[in-house]
């Protein structure tokens, strides 16, 4: 059984088959999902998409990258969210510093703004490190103790020891799977296996196997299969960890 600690599957290019993208996550062994939000304006959305009983559970944040659509109310809004519908974690948010329109002291407002929250309400963060990594690593220091996961983890494993002792797992997905992709290999190979999740993001970020397609939690087998591959275990020595990890750091059912 797995756990996808990452998929955005309120997004529009699931509106035309997301019960079956569901039926197919299922039957494939991924259990439980975690449901990150992007802007305020998709919250009411994503709170219809996830039900308790269909093993989805929701995030609400202000991504990084939606700069455009978001207000300072919004982190008002935000708390009040958190306190009325009592979410798994607070997210998706944090710093992108790779796309170049994007203002950084504005993106620091805002998640500063997030952690802050996750602190107050003590739940964790998902957290988006877009070349920005060691921003992220100081703004985790200034509002610690916080706990989270760094989803689609890209930094160096010193940035990585860091994060583990500030109570931050990583999150692995698709880009693993690519040979080319050595550094993150050599890190998925080598980590405690007690600071990893698995995670699809789908739609975005397909595996090897399915690069240029629209993505979809059932293939998270195949990011698992690949670390388990690289570290020489069993997959279900890294199904079972990873789905404990994830039931621990967002205090899921069991």
């Amino acid at each position: 059984m797995f756990t996808d600690s990452h998929c955005h599957l309120d997004a529009g290019a699931f509106d035309a088959d997301r019960a079956e993208v569901i039926v197919r996550a299922r039957q494939a062994g991924v259990t439980r999902q975690i449901v990150p939000a992007i802007d305020a304006a998709g919250w009411p959305k994503l709170r219809e998409v996830c039900r308790p009983e269909s093993g989805l559970f929701p995030a609400y944040g202000l991504h990084p990258m939606f700069l455009s659509a978001h207000r300072p109310e919004h982190l008002a809004d935000l708390r009040d969210w958190i306190e009325r519908e009592r979410p798994v974690a607070i997210g998706e948010c944090g710093l992108d510093f790779h796309v170049g329109d994007l203002d950084h002291a504005t993106q620091q407002r805002y998640f500063e703004g997030q952690l802050a929250l996750a602190r107050e309400f003590d739940l964790p963060v998902i957290v988006h490190a877009r070349k920005a990594t060691e921003a992220v690593i100081v703004a985790i220091r200034k509002f610690g103790p916080l706990r989270g996961v760094v989803h689609s983890y890209a930094g160096s494993i010193e940035q990585a020891r860091q994060l583990w002792e500030h109570g931050f797992l990583l999150g692995l997905g698709g880009p693993v799977t690519y040979e080319r992709a050595q550094r993150l290999r050599r890190l998925a190979a080598t980590m405690p296996l007690e600071q990893l999740l698995l995670e699809t993001d789908a739609p975005d970020q397909p595996d090897a196997e399915h690069r240029g397609q629209r993505n979809e939690p059932a293939r998270l087998s195949l990011v698992c299969d690949t670390i388990a591959g690289l570290r020489g275990v069993a997959p279900e020595v890294i199904a079972k960890a990873t789905s404990d990890n994830a039931t621990r750091l967002f205090r899921l059912p069991a």
